[in-house]
């Protein structure tokens, strides 16, 4: 037991941060990094206590539309960076794209996210178009879109479109941190703009960040929490760091899947009613690693409707799993994963909704 949880009482904090929404760095500290199983249950308990006060035992799923894996950043963590000469690039056209979309509804998606590296191809002008015609094909279904980072003129033109959501990882809360894992012409003050940019607009926003990247300390993790809090982010998406074996940081250890479940756990009592997936890095580095995030107070799932001729090319990280699923048997199994815990998926948009 380490001298952080001899002077606290476990429980007693969880309840405190249940309570209150905020713990001082060392009582964070010591949520984050105990290793005593019994309180490790009672922190689940809690989380999935107040996920089930909010959600249910609803489960949502996102259909996740890998649209091109062409990139304009150098990222050091990440496998589609632009510096990549080996990935097999590929881009869908608008057809394929909305292609996705009608098979997805057809399957019972409500929300679409569509994602994909800053690719100067698709530009403002053809994403507007896309997003119209997606909006008009299913108006009752919302849309995510997942792009990088963009001027705010752009962002509201996408969000006067019909955009409803945004994520944007903000990677890390430290500045220093955040230069250690991206190049000298990428700005952690123009993330964080982004960010702030995307709120003001209307969009739901989502960010997050990667448990055990490379350089991440305990310290960048607490003022993570702290940034999460400040900024009340609609959704959160976290996932153990992966290394990918043509970036600088290939030798790197992967993060650690308990330690992101805990998080999940912590991120759920400090935003009860946040949309937090249980994301498909979790699920490569452990085969229950989707199961354990819902037991943990996760309530998002996000099944892959990219063709699967391209699945295996949209690689962060290495061994991704589900790359060769088609979509009919992608959600039939996280259908069951998901029943497995005791919970359903649901064939709904989900929650913060703010359709315009």
């Amino acid at each position: 037991m380490s001298d952080l949880e001899k002077r606290f009482d476990l429980k007693s904090l969880v309840d405190k941060l249940e309570k209150t929404g905020d713990l001082s760095d060392e009582e964070f500290e010591a949520l984050i990094y105990s290793e005593d199983a019994e309180f490790s249950d009672y922190l689940k308990e809690r989380a999935r206590a107040v996920r089930e006060k909010h959600y249910g035992k609803d489960v949502y799923i996102r259909g996740l539309i890998e649209f091109t894996n062409v990139c304009k950043n150098n990222c050091k963590y990440c496998g589609i960076r632009c510096g990549n000469k080996n990935a097999e690039r590929y881009r869908l056209t608008k057809e394929e794209i909305l292609s996705c979309c009608d098979m997805g509804y057809e399957l019972g998606f409500r929300t679409f996210v569509l994602q994909g590296g800053e690719d100067p191809f698709f530009d403002d002008d053809m994403m507007v178009e896309i997003i119209k015609e997606i909006k008009k094909n299913h108006p009752d279904c919302a849309l995510t879109l997942s792009i990088g980072e963009k001027e705010r003129d752009t962002y509201k033109r996408f969000y006067d479109a019909g955009a409803d959501r945004y994520l944007l990882r903000h990677e890390t809360a430290d500045k220093a941190h955040y230069e250690k894992l991206h190049p000298a012409d990428m700005s952690f003050e123009h993330r964080m703009n982004c960010l702030k940019d995307l709120k003001e607009i209307g969009y739901q926003v989502g960010c997050g960040m990667m448990v055990g990247s490379p350089y991440q300390t305990k310290e960048h993790i607490i003022k993570d929490l702290r940034f999460l809090r400040e900024f009340k982010p609609e959704m959160v998406g976290i996932g153990p760091f992966i290394p990918h074996h043509d970036t600088e940081y290939k030798d790197e250890q992967a993060g650690s899947v308990d330690l992101t479940i805990r998080l999940l756990s912590i991120i759920r009592l400090l935003l009860p009613d946040v949309l937090l997936p249980a994301t498909t890095a979790l699920g490569t580095l452990d085969p229950r690693g989707r199961e354990k995030g819902i037991e943990a107070g996760a309530n998002v799932v996000m099944p892959n409707l990219s063709p699967t001729n391209v699945r295996d090319k949209y690689l962060l990280y290495d061994n991704k799993i589900c790359t060769g699923d088609e979509a009919a048997e992608c959600i039939r199994c996280m259908e069951m994963r998901v029943e497995s815990v005791g919970y359903k998926v649901v064939q709904s948009r989900g929650d913060h909704e703010s359709v315009h």
